[in-house]
């Protein structure tokens, strides 16, 4: 009987693709579009002809084909001690997708993280899927083809504090710091994009991997979770080929992230975003981090009328270099001690009071993991579009929640408006395939 969860065999290695020769090409071409062979003759005759048929000539793919396949099996590890999806690169491509729990009881809720286990496991790594029996649905919903490819697919599960409530007997082990977002005074939170039981932070190098395995999750689990929200975002694209490791630009055309803490530093990730034994949190959640989410509207339209010594006031820094007011390079950190008054990065500046420099909150600086969004218009037509904003912290009170409090009343927030998100726990990795996410939690309430 064919395995129910679509596991099979590995993916082979990708073969090199060489164009495809079709000797009949003409011909069929000349059948799509009705023509028999004066008509072929008649389109070869006018202009632009000949540019017209250079990508099949030059083994490029043509409208209706896909690109190269590049990377697609260059997979992220799954096991460890920690999840995937906070410390390691971020790819271009993410989503967000909140769910309400609708097991219930506790042996359904282990049930359910155990399945999540077993299809995040199987789909990060990817593999065939097995065929089975037309008359039935499908394994896979075909997004990928036969074979599921990982393009560095991870999958990231977070616990809201709703799931602490009194349907499992959760409240004891809820993590110190988790709690409800608050609103801030320049939110507008909309409740149907608030909050959640579990959260799945999706990324990958391309966005139908993204689709395909929340289409897969979804499918495997719809006795068990219910959609509550979903945002996807993206990031660009470097402009110049020549520049590694470029910071991306946000919607408002600056640069985000300047000042992340480098995640690629083991030990200043075990200060800033790894929770430690004590700090009364309960010992499951022990390696899990905290993660803040914002779905951040960007006012698009008014801040491209804005001039651009205003909107480089309002940031702190030049909008091309990303360097801040009065220095040279975007790496370079500014003295805030040497200018009380503001005089070269303004007071009231967004980079300036999210992380003020002080001792306190160096210890406390958050890893942020962005996304651009964009989903059309609204009903005034204007642009729907800003940012789909992600963090991790050892500490919410102290990261997210105490920069954010900061930045309350600051000039930006005429350009910004955030309507919805939560907070999240991200819990410990699963050290091996004998162990499931969120086991410690479920261990701590049967002990």
């Amino acid at each position: 009987m064919p395995c129910p969860f679509g596991f099979g065999r590995p993916p082979a290695a990708p073969a090199s693709e060489a164009p495809e020769t079709n000797a009949g090409g003409t011909n069929r071409r000349n059948v799509l579009f009705g023509l028999g062979a004066g008509g072929g003759a008649l389109l070869a005759s006018l202009p632009g002809r000949e540019a017209q048929a250079a990508p099949a000539a030059s083994g490029l793919p043509g409208v209706g084909q896909t690109a190269t396949a590049e990377n697609a099996n260059q997979r992220q590890p799954f096991y460890g001690r920690y999840q995937s999806g906070i410390v390691n690169p971020r790819p271009q491509f993410g989503l967000t997708v909140a769910f309400d729990s609708l097991a219930t009881s506790r042996p359904d809720l282990e049930k359910l993280f155990r399945l999540l286990t077993t299809r995040i496991a199987f789909l990060t790594q990817g593999g065939t899927v097995e065929q089975i029996d037309p008359k039935f649905p499908p394994l896979d919903s075909g997004l990928l083809g036969p074979t599921v490819v990982p393009r560095n697919l991870t999958v990231t599960m977070s616990l809201g504090a709703s799931l602490f409530d009194d349907r499992y007997g959760l409240a004891h082990s809820k993590p110190k710091h988790l709690m409800a977002m608050q609103q801030f005074p320049n939110d507008e939170l909309e409740s149907g994009l608030c909050g959640g039981d579990i959260l799945l932070q999706i990324c990958s190098d391309t966005s139908d991997v993204n689709i395909h395995a929340l289409r897969d999750i979804v499918k495997q689990t719809s006795a068990l979770l219910a959609v509550r929200w979903k945002m996807e975002g993206f990031l660009p694209n470097p402009n110049d080929p020549s520049t590694k490791n470029e910071t991306a630009r946000n919607f408002l055309g600056f640069k985000d992230g300047t000042a992340n803490p480098p995640s690629s530093d083991a030990q200043l990730m075990h200060e800033l975003v790894w929770v430690k034994p004590g700090n009364d949190e309960p010992g499951w959640a022990e390696n899990g981090s905290y993660q803040a989410v914002r779905l951040i509207r960007m006012f698009v339209e008014r801040w491209d009328r804005t001039p651009l010594q205003e909107q480089e006031t309002i940031f702190g820094r030049a909008k091309t270099s990303g360097a801040p007011l009065g220095y040279q390079n975007e790496t370079d950190i500014p003295d805030y001690a040497a200018d009380p008054r503001g005089l070269k990065v303004p007071l009231t500046a967004h980079m300036r009071l999210a992380n003020p420099r002080t001792k306190e909150a160096m210890a406390t600086r958050i890893l942020r993991r962005p996304f651009n969004y964009s989903r059309g218009a609204d009903k005034a037509g204007q642009l729907d579009m800003g940012l789909l904003f992600i963090c991790y912290q050892a500490d919410l009170a102290k990261g997210f929640i105490a920069a954010q409090t900061r930045l309350n009343g600051e000039p930006l927030e005429e350009y910004i408006k955030p309507f919805g998100g939560g907070y999240f726990f991200a819990v410990p990795g699963v050290q091996d395939k004998d162990h499931y996410l969120g086991q410690g939690l479920i261990e701590s309430i049967s002990a």
